[in-house]
């Protein structure tokens, strides 16, 4: 980016290169129910929802919920506002346009909808928006006495990168294992099977890095 500024050497090419950035980000009512309806359709499949849980949490109609997505409908604040809390979100940020602002993404400590799992042996608690699509995952884990987390292969060529904040850890990777304690990190394949298990005697919390390739 820094090159192609210094190579633009015209006053005019950058006023008209910002004119261009400033009309692409202008929103019209129908660029922003195609965004709606493709961004309900996204969050709902990132969180495994059937349009019938969507309905279920939200109130909102099935038959509307699906009118949205397929972009046949043009919902009142009120319904647009149901949808939004039923995925942890406000308005806002349920209708933000791509590039239209910059903002801070932050997800609140008390915040449910991030709790990805939970029972009383292993809580997962995701840490990256569930609005991305992405390529890396962050996970916040943790494991009570005798509590383990045991996950399938993965994508070929995923990898995880953990760290234990609190309690002692086995990380195994398929016939690979090592003991891990606070401050201790580890990378391992995930892509075989591979289990993190609490050998400690009181609760672990660990962070735990996705990377997908």
């Amino acid at each position: 980016m820094l090159i192609r500024a210094a190579r633009q050497r015209s006053p005019t090419g950058l006023i008209m290169k910002r004119t261009k950035q400033e009309k692409n980000s202008r929103q019209t009512p129908d660029s922003i129910n195609r965004h709606l309806g493709a961004r309900v359709k996204e969050l709902r499949k990132l969180r495994g929802w059937s349009l019938d849980a969507l309905a279920h949490a939200s109130g909102v109609s099935r038959s509307m919920l699906s009118d949205i997505e397929r972009e046949q409908a043009n919902p009142t604040l009120a319904v647009t506002l149901r949808i939004a809390q039923a995925f942890g979100m406000s308005l806002g940020e349920l209708i933000e346009m791509p590039n239209a602002t910059s903002a801070v993404t932050v997800i609140r400590a008390d915040d449910r909808a991030f709790d990805y799992h939970s029972d009383k042996f292993c809580r997962i608690r995701t840490l990256s928006p569930l609005n991305l699509e992405k390529d890396v995952e962050f996970y916040e884990v943790q494991l009570q006495v005798g509590g383990a987390l045991r996950s399938s292969p993965h994508f070929e060529g995923t990898r995880e990168f953990l760290v234990v904040q609190k309690g002692q850890v086995k990380v195994a990777s398929a016939d690979d294992s090592e003991t891990l304690n606070p401050g201790d990190s580890a990378s391992y394949r995930a892509d075989v099977p591979h289990a993190i298990t609490n050998t400690g005697k009181g609760e672990a919390v660990i962070f735990l890095v996705d990377i997908y390739r």
